[in-house]
């Protein structure tokens, strides 16, 4: 599984990164998703980057199996 993330969609809302921070980070200027690592470690991050997947508000985030 890789994630995607669409900057140019991405609002800045941050529920990645609250979800889980050693996958997603924000961009200091605009606010936006930097992807820290493409591809979860673990079954436990996974499920973490999943989540953020769901929640994200502006669908800039997906994940390519």
């Amino acid at each position: 599984m890789r994630v995607v993330a669409d900057t140019s969609r991405c609002v800045g809302a941050g529920q990645c990164v609250l979800t889980d921070p050693t996958t997603f980070d924000q961009d200091e200027q605009d606010g936006t998703v930097v992807l820290l690592r493409d591809e979860p470690l673990d079954s436990e991050v996974s499920a973490r980057v999943r989540e953020a997947v769901d929640i994200c508000p502006s669908q800039a985030l997906s994940l390519v199996e």
